[in-house]
């Protein structure tokens, strides 16, 4: 999927949170989004999701602007996009089948045999088939992410929103989730639009990406062009100590 956004705008009252932003995502890219909190990134993805009515602007997915499509458009568009949750977003009360189950029983009529197939394939893409039946509780941090990550991938999305995939994770499982993003966007050939404040996430994962500053994308390109300039608002966004060497990270 493509997503073209043109002069987006929304505020709450008189925070402004997006201000005219506009931007182009191609197909297959992981295009990343940058931001001190409070800027609208997460807003942003809620958007495009249709989660939020922005106040005015486009938002065209393969041409299309969902803004002016009917519930019942929007819906079946909804059904080509995964959303990765920042807390993981897992029902406690549901086992780790359960909640994969959950996004086929609600929007297909999948057999039992083939929902038992389609769950057992994502596990074994996040390596995590011998936890099918675990509850949440008994699953680490990682391993919720990933799972969250399953899930997004059940309904065989074209395009996957991350709302900070790897908050909260230590370096190394932080680099295994963001080389599983990478492994997934490849094996499905999907568009992802990532939201993170993580440098090793982004510098594994990221194509091409943005910064946010005060509702305005302030700042537009490759990852290691934004992290090796003179501008003094960017050198103190992105520490470099903690930026390894994009090159080999993939």
């Amino acid at each position: 999927m493509r997503v073209d956004i043109k002069n987006l705008s929304k505020s709450f009252g008189d925070n402004v949170v997006l201000d005219g932003i506009s931007l182009s995502i191609k197909e297959g890219e992981n295009f990343v989004v940058f931001g001190r909190s409070g800027t609208g990134k997460s807003v942003l993805l809620k958007c495009i999701v249709g989660l939020l009515v922005p106040d005015s602007g486009e938002i065209n997915i393969d041409g299309s602007n969902i803004l002016k499509m009917t519930n019942k458009q929007l819906n079946k568009i909804r059904k080509n996009i995964g959303f990765v949750f920042q807390g993981s977003a897992l029902y406690d009360s549901m086992t780790v089948r359960e909640n994969l189950e959950f996004p086929l029983l609600r929007n297909f009529d999948f057999s039992e045999n083939e929902r038992d197939k389609k769950i057992k394939t994502v596990l074994e893409k996040v390596d995590l088939l011998d936890a099918i039946n675990k509850m949440p509780a008994e699953l680490s941090g990682g391993m919720k992410k990933r799972i969250g990550l399953a899930r997004s991938i059940m309904t065989e999305p074209q395009l996957i929103l991350y709302d900070e995939p790897t908050t909260g994770l230590d370096p190394i499982t932080t680099k295994e989730i963001s080389r599983l993003i990478v492994d997934l966007q490849k094996d499905l050939n999907v568009t992802a639009i990532v939201v993170t404040h993580d440098l090793i996430c982004a510098n594994i994962i990221a194509d091409h990406a943005v910064v946010l500053k005060d509702g305005k994308i302030r700042y537009e390109g490759e990852l290691t062009k934004l992290t090796r300039t003179n501008d003094e608002f960017l050198n103190d966004f992105f520490d470099r100590e903690f930026l390894p060497d994009k090159k080999g990270s993939k």
